[in-house]
C-alpha cells in the first residue's frame, strides 16, 4: 500500500535552525538526548514547521514564527501553545504539547515542541494512491464539517480556555483586519476598499461564543493514514480565540473551491473540495446548521469576511516578499491572490450568494 503520510523535506534556504543551541536546551528541559536530524514541512505559508527526528526513533514537531517577523500577532507562539496545552486533555485531536520556550537566546524567538502526529493531509493534490471517488470525497467533507461542530461544542470554561474577549468580537475583527490590510497595503485595490466598507456597514449580532480555530480548512486537518476516515489532529492554532462560531464557518467557506467556481480559483485550492461528490458551500452550511442547531441566515456576511481576511493574509505575505523579508518564490504571486479574493467577495455581495 502506498504510504500517504505527510512527510518533511529539506529545510529551505535561510530557514535553518541552530541545532547546537537547540539540542542542549531540549536535553536539559525535556530529557531528549543524542543527535537529531532536522527537516521541514514546507507547505505552510505562515509559521515555520520542522520535524526533529532523534536516532532512537522519537520524532517531534517544532513551530516558530517566520524569519523577519517582529512581535506576535498572527505568529503568536504562546497563544498556540496555550490552546494545545488546554485542548489536548479534553479533545485528543490536537498534537500533544511537549515544551514551550520564550528564551530568545536559543532560536531568536518563541518556539514550541509537540509530539509528531502520523497521518495524511489532503491538499490541492491528493497523496499518491488516493483516488478520491465521489463517496470518499463526500465523506471527507462531512468529516471536516463534523469535526468543526465538535470543536464548537467544547466547554471553554471547563477546559480552562478563558482568554479572548468574545463581546464585540465580530466588530473588532472587521476593524482589526481592516487595519492590518492598511499597514500591509502595497497597491490600490478597489475591491478591497469596497469590501471593507460593506463589512463595516453589515455587522451582525454575534452568536454565543465558542473556541474558534480561525484558519480551519482541509490542509490544517490530518486524517488517519490507513482509511482516511477519521481525524487524527487539527493544526495551526496561532489565531484561535473565543468568539462567534460562524466566523470559523465563514473562514472555511472562503477556502472552499467548488467544481463550478472560476478556473483561477482552482489554482488556489487548499483541498479536494472540487471533486465529484464533494459538498458545495451551501451544503456545508446546511450540514453545520443541522448538526449544531445554529441560525445561519446571515452566512453571507461571514463568507465575505472570510474572503476578506484571507485576502489580507495574502497581502501581508506579499508585503513581506516585496520588502525583502522572505525570498520564498511562492510569495511573489500573493498580490494576485489578494485581487482574486476581494473580487470574489464583491461578486458574492452583488449576487447575494455564497
Amino acid at each position: 500500500m502506498t504510504d500517504v503520510r505527510d512527510q518533511a523535506g529539506d529545510v529551505r534556504d535561510g530557514e535553518q535552525l541552530d541545532l547546537d543551541q537547540l539540542l542542549p536546551v531540549l536535553e536539559r528541559e525535556v530529557g531528549l538526548t543524542g543527535p537529531a536530524r532536522l527537516s521541514q514541512f514546507r507547505r505552510g505559508h505562515s509559521n515555520l514547521t520542522y520535524l526533529l527526528a532523534y536516532e532512537d526513533g522519537q520524532e517531534f514537531v517544532l513551530r516558530r514564527p517566520p524569519f523577519g517577523v517582529s512581535g506576535q500577532g498572527a505568529h503568536d507562539m504562546s497563544r498556540e501553545w496555550r490552546v494545545l496545552d488546554k485542548l489536548h486533555p479534553v479533545w485528543g485531536k490536537v498534537p500533544r504539547p511537549v515544551f514551550f520556550c520564550d528564551d530568545h537566546d536559543v532560536l531568536g524567538c518563541d518556539f514550541y515542541l509537540t509530539e509528531r502526529c502520523q497521518g495524511a493531509v489532503l491538499r490541492k493534490k491528493l497523496p499518491d494512491g488516493v483516488a478520491g471517488d465521489p463517496d470518499q470525497a463526500r465523506a471527507w467533507c462531512e468529516l471536516l464539517v463534523d469535526t468543526l461542530c465538535e470543536l464548537h461544542a467544547i466547554d471553554c470554561d471547563a477546559a480552562g480556555i478563558t482568554w479572548g474577549h468574545p463581546d464585540g468580537y465580530v466588530q473588532r475583527q472587521v476593524e482589526g483586519w481592516t487595519g492590518r490590510y492598511q499597514k500591509a497595503q502595497t497597491d490600490d485595490i478597489d475591491a478591497m476598499n469596497a469590501t471593507m466598507a460593506w463589512l463595516a456597514d453589515k455587522l451582525p449580532a454575534s452568536a454565543a461564543p465558542v473556541l474558534l480555530h480561525n484558519d480551519y480548512k482541509f490542509d490544517n486537518v490530518m486524517l488517519d493514514a490507513d482509511s482516511l476516515s477519521k481525524v487524527v489532529a487539527v493544526f495551526d492554532w496561532e489565531m484561535s480565540t473565543r468568539g462567534d462560531p460562524l466566523m470559523d464557518v465563514g473562514t472555511m467557506l472562503s477556502y472552499w473551491v467548488q467544481a463550478d467556481d472560476p478556473a483561477p480559483l482552482h489554482e488556489a485550492r487548499f483541498g479536494p473540495t472540487h471533486l465529484p461528490g464533494a459538498m458545495t458551500r451551501r451544503e456545508l452550511v446546511d450540514r453545520y446548521a443541522e448538526k449544531t442547531g445554529r441560525n445561519v441566515d446571515e452566512i453571507l456576511f461571514y463568507y465575505v469576511f472570510g474572503l476578506f481576511k484571507t485576502a489580507v493574509v495574502t497581502q501581508q505575505i506579499y508585503a513581506r516578499f516585496k520588502r525583502g523579508l522572505t525570498k520564498d518564490p511562492r510569495f511573489a504571486m500573493m498580490l494576485q491572490a489578494t485581487q482574486l479574493l476581494s473580487g470574489l467577495a464583491q461578486g458574492a455581495i452583488a449576487h447575494d450568494k455564497i
